[in-house]
């Protein structure tokens, strides 16, 4: 058993490895190895073609972040204090967000788009002169269809582990509700919410898929990549690759930490 899991440990990473080895090729073809260099980190972050990508998807990431973070715990606290079988039916569609896979979220997502485009256009260009088109916006509403699902998640078993004790000594205490929330139940909610929000920003920033179909003309660093390795898989994708990839797993380690931090302030 001991050799089986070596096997299947070499089988998952083994490529991230390779993809990790050959960004310190120091010839031009990725199947070649001729010697060790970091020049391709230097020449993939000073293509304006990358950098411009990478700051499309950092705008992405950081907006889908921080709007699925608001409304995944406004949708926490509601569902919390929401009873009976419409509660179930709410978190069975909570769930749904999440498993529903991201080619179906992609098409539905354009769809409705190019749909709603065809509706509002033709008064927009004859009352403004404008036309509403697919870009960075259409790229976060997609993003957020799933991450307010993990976000909500992640603050609604913060708040099943809560000590309700604390609400009602505070309320006992004559602190509005507001008041209550804000030097009660916020401070408590603080590790969800920032892990909800790492955890939003690196499922944005690494997406393909969704932001295949309603980028638009905008260029996520995830599609740069994809257009690039039809052309041939060159160190400098694979540079770009591996910055991405330690990018992802530091954040989320620290989601990790900040949740097992979370945990162990609760139980004090």
């Amino acid at each position: 058993m001991r050799l089986y899991a070596i096997l299947i440990y070499v089988f998952l990473y083994a490529p991230i490895a390779f993809i990790v080895g050959g960004s310190f090729n120091a010839g031009r073809q990725a199947m070649v190895w001729q010697g060790f260099s970091v020049e391709w980190y230097g020449k993939a972050f000073s293509n304006p073609l990358i950098t411009e990508a990478l700051t499309t998807s950092l705008t992405i990431a950081l907006t889908t972040a921080a709007l699925s973070a608001i409304f995944g715990t406004l949708a926490a606290l509601g569902l919390e204090r929401m009873g009976g079988w419409l509660r179930s039916v709410f978190d069975a569609l909570i769930y749904i967000a999440i498993l529903v896979p991201g080619v179906v979220i992609g098409i539905s997502t354009l769809i409705a788009f190019v749909s709603f485009f065809d509706i509002v256009n033709p008064y927009l260009a004859s009352a403004w002169n404008i036309r509403v088109e697919m870009g960075v916006w259409s790229v976060v509403a997609a993003h957020m269809l799933f991450n307010i699902a993990v976000v909500a998640l992640l603050v609604r078993a913060r708040l099943q582990g809560m000590d309700r004790s604390l609400v009602e000594a505070s309320e006992d205490l004559y602190a509005t509700p507001l008041g209550t929330f804000r030097q009660i139940v916020l401070p408590l909610l603080t590790p969800s919410i920032m892990a909800g929000f790492l955890l939003a920003f690196t499922f944005s920033f690494e997406d393909f898929i969704i932001a295949f179909f309603v980028a638009g003309p905008n260029v996520t660093l995830p599609i740069y990549v994809f257009s690039s390795i039809r052309r041939g898989v060159t160190p400098e994708i694979n540079a770009v690759g591996t910055v991405v990839l330690l990018t992802s797993l530091m954040l989320l380690v620290v989601a990790q930490l900040i949740l097992q931090r979370g945990s162990r302030t609760t139980a004090r």
